[in-house]
């Protein structure tokens, strides 16, 4: 079934942004699974997105993605605020379509907790292991992935045997935070009504959440779009491009300056600052290996 889009989507780089966890690139494909919806989803070179989904039918499932890829933003409202700043005007037009997505909250927090001190392929090795463990079957096509497990088929596993699925000194932070919420101590949809500095610090109260974590929460699952989430790609990007030759302020006084500065879309800044900067370093890798490999070739 084709998805009716009348907004700029990137599905690439929307998917493979750092966002979500649990995508699968297969050919022009890419699988994963959304609330518990098995969905393959592609887009051609004329900008059409066609998907497939399982259990349930396509009809059913598109107001889901549409929510999924925030198409009731005005998109066009928020690059009109984010091109005042022009480097962020310059990211938008190399980079039209990228999508700020919207997560269903219980595994947004546990993805998020999850990448302290990780790296993005990481974060879905430990994703998918939690899914295929605990997480209820779903068959597409012929072929089987899992729903995120619940809070309530989560708290079975315990520290040791989230250990045991390589989350390492995170296992406790998830078990903590997937027994606050079975226990009702952690009311994540009371989160999306509460205003940002709320809900910020209510996160915040978890052990193993700290600002960067909750904003990511925030941003990506709470409907916190001021959010303004600060990791290394971040504080690299702000550093170089808005604060150079000299000493990258603390993460602390970047926020404050970051939300006075982009306003109530730094969300939607953010992602395409880290999106640029980890593109851009990249491309610089991979620009110094060929230069390498031709120096090889040449001295050969």
């Amino acid at each position: 079934m084709l998805l009716d889009i009348d907004q700029p989507l990137d599905l690439a780089a929307t998917l493979e942004s750092g966002q979500a966890h649990r995508w699968r690139r297969e050919g022009d494909w890419y699988s994963g699974v959304i609330r518990g919806t098995f969905i393959k989803i592609r887009q051609d070179d004329n900008g059409r997105v066609e998907f497939r989904c399982g259990p349930g039918s396509e009809a059913a499932q598109a107001p889901a993605l549409y929510r999924y890829f925030r198409m009731d933003d005005d998109i066009h409202a928020v690059y009109a605020e984010l091109e005042r700043d022009q480097r962020v005007a310059d990211m938008v037009r190399r980079y039209p379509g990228l999508r700020l997505l919207r997560l269903e909250p219980w595994e947004c927090l546990i993805a998020f907790i999850c990448s302290a001190n990780s790296n993005i392929p990481r974060i879905h090795q430990v994703m998918e292991r939690m899914s295929d463990n605990f997480g209820d079957a779903l068959e597409l096509d012929g072929d089987v992935r899992h729903a995120f497990p619940t809070a309530a088929q989560l708290v079975e596993a315990g520290e040791s045997e989230l250990r045991r699925l390589g989350l390492g000194f995170r296992a406790p932070y998830v078990d903590q935070a997937t027994r606050r919420v079975v226990e009702g101590d952690l009311d994540l949809p009371s989160l999306v009504r509460m205003p940002y500095q709320e809900a910020k610090e209510q996160l915040m109260t978890c052990p193993g959440i700290g600002p960067k974590i909750a904003d990511c929460v925030a941003v990506f699952s709470l409907e916190k779009l001021e959010a303004f989430p600060i990791d290394v790609w971040v504080r690299r990007a702000l550093g170089e491009w808005y604060f150079p030759d000299q000493k990258t302020p603390p993460d602390r006084v970047l926020l404050e300056w970051a939300h006075g500065h982009f306003g109530r879309y730094a969300g939607y800044a953010q992602q395409y600052l880290f999106h640029g900067r980890r593109l851009e370093k990249r491309q610089a890798s991979r620009s110094r290996s060929r230069g390498q490999m031709a120096r090889i070739s040449a001295a050969g």
